[in-house]
């Protein structure tokens, strides 16, 4: 097992990372940006590198900084969470020239399933039905209008090195294509330096269900079952839970069955997540595979019990997974909800500033990772997580209202500062979620109610 393991990653994530090499007895190494100097991790490692400016370009995603303070430090192996390098080949390269253990999938595998297109390709060869569009990246609008003559709209121009929620454009109609191409390239010329695209079907009031994978070095491969990811706004998620409701066991079975099949067919080590998109018509298609781990991993720890970081380390030190698929059982319901700093009535506008007040709920079953505590200057240079709340209970209806219960004793106040707890209660206390009904449309026709209500509140006033 490792010694020194550094954590390369801020916020909640590297606090979590840490608490679980504490429990496997290793000494933890945390990174922090000039802004990021009075964080919890911080204060909670080992050890603490300062790497450079509040710029995640000039601290958190410069190779150089990270690596130094690993062999500074005397690190064996770096976990990189989620963000940042976690899915950047090089970084992976740099850690293995270095003799560092980077804590994730071998770099030729980040590679091919970080470029998205060619990750569509392989999948497709390993037999995971993907979404009608281009074999790979399109090679200028042209190709662009000829796939999309194919396939019809509505369909989505994706970034190749997208991620995140961004680097994608929804086309509706052939007339808005040549615009949306030229924007799209360019927003991905900025963000990610490769300005390549391709395109997909777009299929709409779909259900975003993703399929938690591990694999060792050994040729060992499980699943985790699924988490329904429909709740999101512009592609960025608000709710997760395990497991998926109203989702056939035999359409669960299939999908969780292609995940592992698509993880061993590029010879996949570490954690993955396959991210697929379920019509009504109950087909299903791969959307991608992410080469990390996923911020909504909690709820599959509160389902299965398993530590997915503990098994994260184990396999990137050699040993074999701890257990089988048939030794997983799944159990009761667990719902993750992410409270931001954002105004949802001002399209979720990010609201930085310092904290004033901080107290998490608490309770029996809810679990929040968090970084955030009272006089913590939330700036403006990251995302704008403060809180996730991830609440267990033997069915949907308690852990609904257990989480309700939760999000109703958050305690956030702070100069300027909004949150997403009241829209996030909105949300459970909806009957098309209740109901398990929602799609990746729900909160846009949330919001459409939200502002017809208030309209005709102020017509009435």
């Amino acid at each position: 097992m490792f010694r020194t393991v550094l954590i390369a990653n801020r916020g909640e994530i590297a606090l979590r990372v840490a608490r679980t090499c504490r429990e496997l007895g290793i000494r933890t190494v945390a990174v922090h940006s000039t802004a990021d100097r009075e964080s919890a991790v911080v204060r909670f490692a080992d050890e603490a590198v300062h790497i450079g400016p509040p710029s995640a370009k000039a601290s958190y995603l410069h190779m150089p900084s990270v690596m130094e303070a690993a062999l500074r430090t005397g690190a064996d192996a770096i976990h990189p969470g989620y963000g940042f390098l976690s899915e950047d080949p090089d970084f992976a390269e740099v850690c293995e020239a270095h003799g560092v253990t980077f804590i994730g999938p071998p770099p030729h595998v980040i590679e091919k399933l970080g470029d998205k297109a060619e990750a569509r390709r392989l999948m497709a060869e390993a037999g995971l039905p993907v979404l009608p569009g281009s074999i790979g990246a399109v090679n200028g609008l042209a190709e662009a209008r000829k796939v999309a003559d194919q396939i019809g709209y509505p369909l989505l121009l994706k970034a190749v090195a997208g991620g995140g929620g961004r680097g994608i454009a929804v086309v509706r109609a052939a007339d808005e294509l040549a615009q949306a191409y030229r924007e799209t390239c360019a927003h991905a010329r900025a963000v990610f330096g490769d300005d390549r695209l391709y395109v997909e079907r777009f299929v709409e009031d779909a259900r975003h269900i993703e399929v938690q994978v591990l694999c060792d070095r050994h040729g060992g491969a499980v699943h985790l079952g699924e988490r329904d990811c429909s709740v999101q706004r512009r592609y960025q998620k608000l709710i997760e839970e395990a497991p998926a409701p109203n989702l056939p066991d035999e359409l669960r079975t299939r999908m969780c069955e292609a995940a592992v099949r698509g993880a061993l067919a590029v010879g996949y080590v570490g954690a993955a997540t396959f991210e697929f998109v379920v019509s009504g018509d109950g087909s299903f298609h791969l959307m991608e595979v992410n080469c990390r781990l996923q911020v909504e991993h909690p709820v599959t720890e509160m389902s299965t019990g398993i530590d997915l970081v503990r098994e994260q380390l184990l396999i990137a030190a050699g040993l074999p997974l701890s257990f089988r698929q048939e030794d997983l059982a799944p159990r009761g319901w667990s719902i993750e909800s992410r409270v931001n700093a954002e105004d949802p009535d001002r399209d979720f506008a990010p609201t930085p500033g310092l904290l004033t007040e901080f107290m998490p709920p608490g309770g029996p079953f809810v679990r929040v990772d968090s970084h955030a505590y009272p006089g913590w200057l939330m700036g403006p240079d990251y995302d704008s997580l403060l809180a996730k709340t991830v609440v267990w209970a033997p069915d949907r209806e308690q852990a609904i209202a257990r989480m309700d219960r939760a999000l109703g004793e958050f305690r956030v106040e702070g100069h300027g500062l909004r949150t997403t707890i009241g829209f996030l209660r909105e949300i459970l206390a909806h009957p098309s979620h209740r109901a398990g009904e929602h799609t990746t449309g729900f909160v846009g026709a949330m919001t459409a109610e939200r502002q017809g209500a208030a309209t005709a509140e102020a017509g009435e006033g």
